[in-house]
This record gives C-alpha cells, sequence and structure tokens, in this order.
C-alpha cells in the first residue's frame, strides 16, 4: 500500500521550474524592473526583465527578438542567430538588461516586448518618473 502511494506521486504531473526543462508548454513570466525609478533628469536607467518559470525550453521564448519601446517617441530592439530549436534541449534566455538616460522630465511607461518574427510572444511595462533638474547651461 505504501509503495503503491509513493509510485502514484511519481507518476503524478508536476509543474515545470526555473532551471528544469519541460515539455514547452509552461510558460515563463516577466518581472519588470528600473533602477533608479524615480530621479532627477538626465536621469539614467537600468532596466532589467528576469523571465520567471515556466520551461527552460519554452519555444516561443527560444531565440526571441527583442523590443524597448522608451515611451518618449523611440524604440531600440536586438535579436541573435541561433541553433534550431530542439524540444528539451534548447534553452531559453532568463534576463535581459538595457541601459537608457533621459534628458527630460515626465513620466514615461516603458515597455519590453519578446516577438517571434512580428508576433509579440510576452510583454512587461514599468514606469520611469524623470523630475526637472538643475542645467548646468542655464549658469
Amino acid at each position: 500500500m505504501i509503495v503503491a502511494a509513493f509510485a502514484i506521486g511519481l507518476a503524478s504531473d508536476s509543474p515545470v521550474h526555473a532551471g528544469q526543462r519541460g515539455d514547452g508548454n509552461q510558460k515563463p513570466s516577466l518581472a519588470f524592473k528600473a533602477t533608479p525609478p524615480v530621479g532627477f533628469g538626465p536621469l539614467k536607467v537600468r532596466f532589467t526583465i528576469d523571465v520567471r518559470g515556466g520551461a527552460d525550453d519554452y519555444a516561443d521564448f527560444y531565440c526571441a527578438s527583442v523590443e524597448w519601446d522608451w515611451a518618449d517617441g523611440t524604440t531600440s530592439g536586438s535579436s541573435e542567430d541561433c541553433e534550431p530549436y530542439e524540444a528539451g534541449k534548447s534553452t531559453i534566455r532568463r534576463r535581459f538588461t538595457a541601459d537608457r538616460t533621459f534628458r527630460e522630465a515626465g513620466v514615461f511607461e516603458v515597455t519590453f516586448r519578446l516577438k517571434q518574427k512580428s508576433r509579440v510572444v510576452a510583454s512587461s511595462k514599468g514606469t520611469v518618473r524623470v523630475l526637472s533638474g538643475v542645467n548646468p547651461d542655464d549658469f
């Protein structure tokens, strides 16, 4: 009886956690962080996106291109050359970073997107507040 319960426990489905491989259908989530989120301009901000949970071989996140919308009328992006996707072997990237200097005062809702071709597979947003600073050119 105890052996049967133990065998059932091993056979049951368990969620795939970060660091484990899965069948590719456990979708990870994105966590957005801006450091610092508030400051005087010009303000240099480091943006970090952490990919949390889900399968390490999640197909839609594998070799995805990156797009940053800086909420000031500009965007930037990047993509990588990758080997063809192989379930159980291909590994997704778990962290993305970018630095941006905001020169104008305002509130900026920055958007991060992971894309497969033109299709957005995941996105996350965060707000940066830039306060008016002293302009050295005024002196």
